[in-house]
């Protein structure tokens, strides 16, 4: 049977057992079969593989689909065989022997499909086997890599093309579930396929729920994390962070929490990294936490949640990341962590790029900042971004900005000089326009406009984020070849012949707050009553033991207690300055008065946070108590791990205050410090208000080092709960 006169649908059903095509790829297919170019730009879980894969099926020889990543190779792989379709891959995770037996395979003409890396593609020796090969066309998969204005820019993706020179003319397919109208040019004329049949689906995913999050402390926003998932029992999800340290402990957090989780990242060996993949498509866990390399062609259609505990470089890498979610077409969240310190310290990775690829990611990392802070609709801006118009208003609640929707004011008065300055220019960069209306550059295009200054007073950061609202509402628009320059719109031209009111949104603060200020704001979500409860019992043990009532509990503890609602004494020894042994010393009573609050005022009692130890502290606290308990002097215990003496005595209140752990160092402090001088710091202590050590060495008129103070402090707490 000839090709034009295949039934692909019977191909379909015989291949991959559907019964019918999605969208356009039946189109798609044919275009490719006719041996025509093809650029393919579908979300994730749209089905753009089955482009590539049946027609390399149906046309002799073998087809050669370049992608990225390892793991992504495999699992295609993996999935073809599951069809018992002849598809292998080359790279570097194969023996010497697999790596040739899989050469051999191909040139005998039993491999259909062959998966490699670019990197695999440049070296000779596959060159050199390449040219043996009966190829039937190439495919490239992910192409945004290609792009420098891409959110995954390869290098290796750029030499493509001279790879393939020596072989014999083929079609080229190009595939991504990401590209703005810029990546996508970059993508065609780097392969040399300018003539390409496009086929592009919508971008919206209507399934998917958009939220932004202002991040507070890690402990706030990991005990978020954990009450979220737990409220979600048996849905699949995913947690995103940056680097590979904080995937590593944000899963033993979860892990600590009662909720199945493994990591996932590049620097795992692959056996590890394979295994715990698997064990998240085979649903043995319920979350995987891992950075960027992971989800990349991962075909599981029931992740209910993707969780950004790290903001995205770009745009693309949200967009994608969040595809991952709800591919089965049923309702998914997609949540977002943001604090625009997470792209001030993106920014700082940048200073050794070279200035090109420097101002592509700056301008894509701006962009995410105004996503995350804009107040219009989330999926109206994502649209925009890729090229696409979203006709709708709203979304109808499916994002936090419709479902919440924030304050505007009429920022006409803003849009009429930046439009009218586009108006007299034509097409024209935008950083000039902005130094031209705050009242930095009189001249802008060769002359003096009347538009000079007109909004003075606004901050450049300001009017950016007012720019990028007016492009989402479709008043201005960029340059498709060069994003520093906009234009105006016909919309735009409408508006200024008709003024009329255009609601704006306050830009984002975008105040540096100081590290510990979350924690400061979770703090401060105490129950006032039952605290004032607690520090009334706490006075009442104090004057019975004769101690200050810090020496008790201190202060931030109370505030815990008012928070959490520990109603046994296992929960209430792992809170801030607790500890087994003063949870069995003092705490009987504190969580009998918290029981009984909690059940006459019905309340419900928040998610614990099981903070779990790194392993790093726990062998420095093992040897810390132990070297004590030998009456080991405190200048060798520091020696020993490498610590200044400040911050031995910093660990040592760590075990105390934040462990609750009993330390024997009366003979470190007796060895140091006199008797009479002891005994002075004792008495300041016991009248003392508090135990702050700027007021003690204020109220000491200096007579002690700082870390003679801190010392004495914990000797202090040690022997007066006695």
């Amino acid at each position: 049977m000839s090709l034009a006169a295949l039934d692909l649908k019977e191909a379909l059903q015989h291949y991959f057992g559907y019964p019918s095509f999605r969208g356009p790829q039946e189109e798609i297919i044919r275009t490719l079969l006719s041996g025509k170019n093809v650029m393919v730009i579908m979300p994730t879980g749209a089905g753009k593989s089955l482009c590539y894969q049946l027609p390399a099926l149906l046309l002799p020889g073998t087809t050669l689909v370049i992608s990225p990543l390892i793991a992504l190779m495999k699992n295609q792989v993996d999935q073809m065989q599951a069809y018992d379709i002849p598809a292998v891959f080359l790279n570097s995770s194969l023996s010497r022997r697999e790596y040739e037996e899989v050469k051999r395979s191909c040139l005998r003409g039993e491999a259909k499909l062959l998966y490699v890396a670019p990197e695999t593609l440049l070296t000779d020796h596959f060159q050199e086997f390449l040219s043996q090969l009966k190829i039937s066309f190439v495919a490239v998969d992910e192409a945004h890599c290609i792009s420098e204005w891409g959110h995954d820019f390869r290098p290796e993706y750029r030499r493509i093309r001279h790879a393939l020179r020596d072989v014999p003319s083929v079609p080229v397919i190009a595939l991504t579930a990401t590209a703005t109208p810029r990546v996508q040019r970059d993508i065609l004329e780097n392969l040399e396929i300018l003539d390409a049949a496009i086929f592009r689906t919508s971008f919206n995913r209507p399934n998917l729920y958009y939220q932004i999050t202002p991040k507070r402390s890690q402990q706030a926003t990991l005990k978020e994390i954990v009450q979220y998932i737990r409220s979600r029992p048996g849905q699949s999800g995913i947690v995103y962070c940056h680097s590979r340290r904080r995937v590593e402990e944000v899963a033993a957090t979860l892990r600590a929490n009662g909720i199945k989780a493994l990591p996932y990242h590049a620097g795992m060996d692959n056996h590890t990294r394979n295994k715990n993949q698997d064990a998240f498509l085979n649903e043995d866990i319920q979350v995987i936490v891992a950075t960027i390399a992971f989800g990349m062609g991962i075909d599981k259609p029931d992740v209910r949640f993707v969780i950004h505990y790290d903001v995205p470089k770009s745009i693309e890498n949200y967009y994608q990341e969040t595809g991952r979610a709800g591919r089965d077409g049923l309702p998914a969240d997609c949540i977002l962590y943001y604090d625009y310190n997470d792209i001030i310290k993106l920014d700082r990775f940048l200073k050794d790029k070279p200035a090109s690829e420097r101002e592509a990611i700056v301008f894509l990392l701006q962009e995410m900042a105004y996503f995350c802070e804009s107040g219009q609709c989330r999926r109206k801006f994502l649209l925009q971004y890729f090229g696409e118009t979203y006709h709708a208003e709203k979304c109808g609640g499916m994002c936090d900005n419709c479902r919440y929707p924030k304050r505007s004011f009429d920022g006409q008065a803003i849009a009429l000089p930046l439009l009218q300055v586009l108006k007299e220019l034509g097409r024209f960069p935008l950083t000039p326009i902005l130094d031209h209306v705050i009242g930095l550059s009189p001249e802008i295009g060769g002359k003096p406009l009347s538009t000079y200054g007109s909004l003075k007073g606004h901050s450049m950061e300001d009017l950016k984020s007012y720019v990028t609202q007016l492009l989402v509402e479709g008043y201005i628009e960029r340059e498709p070849h060069d994003y520093s320059i906009v234009r105006l719109t016909p919309k735009g031209h409408a508006f200024l012949q008709n003024p009329h009111s255009l609601p704006l949104y306050p830009p984002y603060d975008r105040t540096i707050l100081p590290e510990d200020e979350g924690m400061v704001e979770e703090l401060l979500l105490h129950d006032e009553v039952l605290l004032e409860k607690l520090k009334e019992l706490r006075k009442q043990i104090a004057q019975e033991r004769k101690v200050p009532p810090y020496v008790i509990f201190q202060e931030p503890t109370l505030i815990e207690m008012a928070t959490q609602y520990p109603i046994k004494l296992e929960e209430l020894e792992r809170l801030p300055g607790v500890g087994p042994v003063k949870a069995q010393k003092f705490g009987r009573p504190f969580v009998e008065l918290i029981r009984q609050y909690v059940e006459e005022n019905d309340i419900e009692r928040p998610v614990e946070l099981i903070m779990p130890v790194q392993q790093k502290r726990q062998v420095d606290w093992a040897e810390i108590i132990q070297s004590t308990d030998m009456r080991v002097p405190l200048q060798v215990i520091a020696r020993r791990l490498n610590l200044t003496l400040e911050e031995l005595i910093e660990k040592m209140e760590q075990i105390v205050f934040v462990a609750g752990v009993k330390l024997r160092i009366g003979y470190a402090v007796e060895s140091m410090i006199e008797p009479e001088r002891i005994e002075e710091a004792f008495d300041y202590f016991y009248e003392a208000e508090d135990d702050d050590i700027e007021k003690a060495m204020r109220a000491l008129r200096g007579e002690y080092t700082y870390e003679e103070l801190r010392l004495l402090r914990l000797h202090f707490h040690l022997t007066a709960a006695e």
